[in-house]
């Protein structure tokens, strides 16, 4: 059975994209606040009880993913809650998730 044939032209003209996601993924912090977000909309104080992370680690990596539209955040009086709404990071922790590992 042969793979079907690489779209090269699709690859570089997202390359850019999975390349700066792998690197967020890099670290753990960031990869715990996406798995969490696919349960649904959290916010800051909600995230930080749930994950146990410090609040200035847990917002300032809720930056770097909002700084790249990784998360989206939306005010409700004083919270500011966070989701996942880009499919290819859906797609890709939902991948992750299905191989056992979470």
């Amino acid at each position: 059975m042969s793979n079907p044939p690489i779209n090269i032209k699709r690859i570089k003209k997202n390359s850019a994209r999975i390349a700066q996601f792998l690197r967020l993924l890099g670290n753990e912090d960031r990869l715990l606040i996406l798995v969490q977000l696919l349960g649904g909309e959290f916010c800051v104080s909600e995230l930080q009880e749930i994950l146990d992370i410090h609040q200035p680690t847990l917002s300032q990596q809720l930056g770097v993913l909002r700084e790249a539209s990784f998360v989206s955040a939306r005010r409700d009086g004083k919270n500011i809650y966070y989701s996942v709404e880009d499919h290819f990071v859906i797609a890709v922790i939902n991948s992750i998730s299905n191989t056992g590992l979470f």
